[in-house]
């Protein structure tokens, strides 16, 4: 690696020590629990599709799939066996759903 600096700062943040907030922010903070959710303005976020998440088997069907090696972040692949039995099948159904959100439109 080259020692000469970059000028890229890296911060890690400590989720079990997280810096303290000062007055104004925790005014801010506080401010944000008590709105109403009918007051929350969404103007600025794009409109989402309604239909959430679907099932693997509607997506892709398994004759399509191919056997690959692939190297994953520990946490990523912590995560997605923490949701149990075929996990590999949600991994796959989450990266369609990337690929197919960058799609251009014909």
């Amino acid at each position: 690696m080259n020692s000469e600096d970059t000028g890229q700062m890296t911060y890690r943040l400590d989720p079990d020590n997280p810096p303290a907030l000062t007055a104004e922010e925790q005014q801010a903070w506080k401010e944000l629990q008590e709105m109403p959710d009918e007051e929350i303005d969404y103007s600025d976020i794009p409109p989402q599709p309604s239909t959430g998440w679907r099932r693997v088997s509607e997506l892709v069907p398994a004759e399509n799939k191919q056997q690959i090696t692939l190297r994953l972040d520990a946490d990523v692949i912590a995560f997605f066996r923490g949701t149990g039995r075929r996990y590999q099948s949600r991994i796959n159904a989450a990266l369609r759903e990337y690929v197919n959100s960058q799609k251009k439109p014909v």
